[in-house]
C-alpha cells in the first residue's frame, strides 16, 4: 500500500510517497530489421526459450524469464545495438526523482516508462510494475 503524506517547510508543502523499485531485467537492443533472427540467437545463447511478443507490441519479443526472475526481452531499435537494464516500480515519477538525485538524468518519456541516462553514460527504463509479484523483494524508498 503506498502511504503519501504533506509536510510543511518554511510554508511550502511538500509532497513525499513511499514508492518501491528493484531491478525488473534486461533488454536487448537489436539495430537492424531481423527481430526474429535476433531472438531466436538470444534464446539459444541464454538457454531461455522465446515466449512471444511482449505486452502486444510488434517491437518485442520476450523470453522465458531468467535466473531470479529476470525479465528478458529482445527489442528491435534504430539505434545501435547494446543492452540495457529496466528498473520496476509501483511510481515511475516518484522513482525518477529519485534516481535525478543521484547524478542521472531523464532521456524522455515513451509510452508509461522513463528512458534515464546514468551520470557513467548507460541509458536505462524506469517502468512501471505490470503485477504485483514483480515487486517481490523491491527496496522501499521513502
Amino acid at each position: 500500500m503506498l502511504v503519501a503524506w504533506a509536510v510543511a517547510w518554511e510554508g511550502h508543502d511538500i509532497v513525499a510517497s513511499m514508492h518501491r523499485s528493484r531491478l525488473a531485467g534486461f533488454i536487448i537492443d537489436c539495430e537492424g530489421e531481423d527481430l526474429e533472427g535476433a531472438t531466436l540467437f538470444w534464446s539459444q545463447a541464454l538457454g531461455l526459450p522465446a515466449t512471444g511478443t511482449a505486452d502486444d507490441d510488434p517491437g518485442y519479443r520476450r523470453l522465458a524469464d531468467g535466473p531470479g526472475n529476470l525479465h528478458i526481452e529482445v527489442q528491435s531499435v534504430d539505434h545501435a545495438s547494446r543492452v540495457h537494464l529496466d528498473v520496476v516500480t509501483d511510481d515511475v515519477e516518484a522513482e525518477a526523482r529519485r534516481i535525478e538525485a543521484l547524478g542521472a538524468t531523464r532521456v524522455r518519456k515513451v509510452k508509461d516508462w522513463i528512458v534515464m541516462q546514468a551520470p557513467t553514460g548507460q541509458r536505462f527504463c524506469i517502468v512501471r510494475a505490470k503485477s504485483p509479484g514483480s515487486l517481490e523483494g523491491a527496496n522501499v524508498w521513502e
